[in-house]
């Protein structure tokens, strides 16, 4: 581990980096623990510029757990197009119906309570920890990551967030989690856009592999079609997603196992 004078001089680095590349993102400017959740689950796997303008818009359609907890599945699948990964939107739908049926409507504070929703893992929970309720937390994303990964381990490769996270503990500022984190954070964005990627030489990096002509790119048009045409069979949402239907027929039940689509009672694929 690295000696307390390390330890320090990183915490200064940190700070002055964090004060230097400051980014005044939207739900920074909010503690509402579901507001936080939002953005912490939208910039999973999507980029901040393309999350920014989008997580406003979804702020505005779904204010409260309340409001999202309500919405019909279809709104909003409809509201998450262009952010990726669609299931991520069910799981935070999902979320929200639990916090009202469980939690009373009150996004819960306890990492354990936190993690047992849907799509919440060790990140998100710490994330809303940290950023709404201001509670220390150890909170390893991809440019935390790249911080510790450029100043601790420059000269290896493979080192598992397993090395890191004891690291990210003891550097921790307990008092201000919160502007540490923005800090840290906003240092390893600049530095993954200005160097190659430090967060390449993470065992759990993976590299993503073209969308263009992927699976997910056909789920994907093949979503936006049953979104489009409602309840429709396959033929006509195979053509609409210029799909054979033996191909549309496979990917609406990678969706369905999803919790995207299912059957109607009519033998059409749409929105549950």
């Amino acid at each position: 581990m690295p000696s307390p004078r390390d330890i320090a001089a990183f915490r200064s680095l940190v700070r002055a980096e964090g004060t230097r590349l400051y980014r005044d993102l939207p739900w920074r400017r909010t503690h509402d623990p579901y507001a936080v959740l939002v953005s912490e689950v939208m910039l999973q796997q999507t980029q901040v510029t393309r999350v920014a303008p989008r997580w406003i818009r979804w702020m505005e359609l779904f204010p409260t757990v309340d409001a999202l907890a309500a919405a019909p599945l279809e709104a909003v699948l409809a509201e998450w197009q262009g952010l990726g990964y669609n299931r991520r939107a069910v799981a935070l739908k999902r979320a929200a119906e639990e916090i009202v049926e469980r939690f009373g409507g009150v996004v819960p504070s306890e990492e354990s309570s936190l993690r047992s929703l849907p799509g919440v893992g060790p990140a998100t929970a710490a994330g809303v920890l940290v950023f709404a309720f201001g509670r220390p937390a150890v909170y390893v994303e991809t440019n935390v990551r790249a911080v510790f990964l450029h100043e601790f381990f420059a000269d290896r490769d493979g080192v598992r967030d397993a090395e890191i996270g004891p690291l990210v503990a003891q550097a921790l500022d307990r008092r201000d989690p919160r502007t540490w984190y923005w800090a840290l954070l906003d240092y390893g964005a600049w530095l993954k856009r200005s160097l190659p990627n430090p967060s390449r030489r993470s065992a759990h990096h993976t590299r993503q592999s073209p969308f263009e002509g992927s699976r997910r790119q056909k789920r994907a048009r093949l979503l936006r079609a049953v979104l489009a045409l409602g309840c429709a069979s396959v033929a006509e949402l195979a053509a609409a997603a210029e799909l054979g239907p033996r191909e549309a027929t496979e990917l609406l039940e990678s969706l369905s196992d999803d919790g995207l689509v299912g059957r109607a009672d009519g033998g059409g694929w749409c929105v549950p």
